[in-house]
């Protein structure tokens, strides 16, 4: 806890690097910080490691290289061959148990999205990757948008945190056809759970000086259910009158964040607002390729891209942008406590933005370099 508040936040290391380098940054916040550690804290930690499907194995061997590199204190509990379908290419129905008693045990887990194919013979199948948010209790997502040095985007100084309820609403997969031809779909709001959404969002605000946050709603349409999610989000902000709380409707939000989004700081919201909220800031940040995310339980964390996507049509090819990846173990590192090696990591990466090698750089974000070429030049960054 010492060492999570003796450094500036995410978003604050974030800004200041693309105005001064990411190395240069990095380094003057260091001088005079020395991270406390507990006796016997430099041990090696067990981590679950799913590759996933599509561009998960690519991306998340870049991590798994780059942490070779620094010798960071990980070791690996690898499932590589745990994929949202079954050899056949049916959709695989649950997620193992062994799987789940790892990310139990080791408390932390790094994974790639995991494809669960839906055709006209299969529309009921619950995503494979909602079922294991479900399992493990993950009941919030966290995306992190923000601007990148190097990257040619519409808004500079973006830096938005996206915290949305995980586990309920309408991905509570409660669907049934009442007549023929009329299919009734529940969403399922419930005060517990928006409560402890919105607590962790006013949490993550306050621990990582940032001074606002907006629930994201359609109670105007949803009166009971999203009304419920912001008396909860209400009821929580009273206790943090020094961060300011607004509320938006869900599309006015959509408009806002193409027209003005610098308004926004932390964002909470029900589950399917965040999706598409998340996704809208990705797009807003270079893509799905650049911004980190991970999902938080009580005990255990599962990190992944903060716009979930599988990527299918890049796999293989060398083209798949690590940086959500690699940034996702950064925010995993320091949720392990290991911030030195995070600060490196981030560092390392950041650096590679700010060279500006189109050589280097991945297709996505404006440069005609591979995976491999980013993962070796982040590599070469680490100090």
């Amino acid at each position: 806890m010492l060492a999570n508040t003796m450094i500036k936040s995410f978003g604050d290391v974030m800004k200041s690097s693309i105005t001064t380098g990411a190395a240069a940054a990095f380094a003057s916040q260091s001088r005079g910080v020395a991270y406390l550690h507990s006796p016997g804290d430099a041990f090696s930690r067990m981590v679950t490691l799913i590759p996933g499907d599509g561009i998960g194995p690519e991306v998340t061997k870049s991590v798994v290289d780059v942490f070779h590199a620094m010798q960071a204190p990980i070791t690996w509990e690898r499932f590589d061959n745990l994929s949202g379908s079954l050899p056949d290419k049916s959709p695989r129905l649950s997620v193992p148990p062994e799987v789940l008693a790892s990310i139990k045990r080791n408390g932390a887990c790094l994974k790639g999205t995991l494809f669960t194919p839906l055709g006209k013979k299969n529309t009921n199948t619950q995503s494979i990757n909602v079922q294991m948010r479900k399992d493990l209790d993950l009941h919030v997502n966290v995306c992190h948008g923000f601007s990148f040095p190097g990257i040619p985007l519409r808004f500079n100084d973006l830096d938005i945190v996206v915290i949305r309820e995980n586990t309920e609403g309408e991905y509570s997969g409660l669907e049934h056809e009442v007549v023929d031809g009329v299919v009734e779909s529940l969403k399922v709001i419930t005060f517990e759970k928006s409560l402890r959404t919105a607590q962790y969002a006013f949490e993550f605000a306050f621990l990582n000086h940032r001074r606002k946050v907006t629930a994201i709603h359609k109670a105007n349409i949803m009166k009971q259910a999203d009304g419920m999610f912001l008396k909860a989000c209400r009821q929580v902000s009273e206790k943090y009158p020094e961060i300011k709380y607004e509320e938006m409707i869900v599309d006015n939000t959509c408009m806002q964040l193409v027209s003005r989004p610098g308004q926004f700081d932390v964002m909470v919201t029900p589950n399917l607002y965040g999706n598409l909220v998340s996704n809208v800031v990705a797009g807003l940040c270079g893509g799905m390729g650049v911004c980190p995310g991970g999902n938080v339980g009580n005990g255990v964390a599962v990190f992944e891209q903060g716009a979930r996507h599988v990527g299918r049509d890049l796999a293989g090819k060398g083209l798949s942008n690590p940086t959500a990846m690699l940034l996702s173990s950064a925010m995993m590192l320091r949720h392990m406590k290991l911030n030195s090696f995070a600060d490196r990591l981030t560092g390392a990466v950041l650096d590679v933005y700010h060279a500006g090698n189109k050589d280097v750089l991945t297709p996505d974000v404006g440069g005609h370099g591979t995976h491999f070429k980013f993962t070796e030049a982040v590599i070469r960054n680490l100090e």
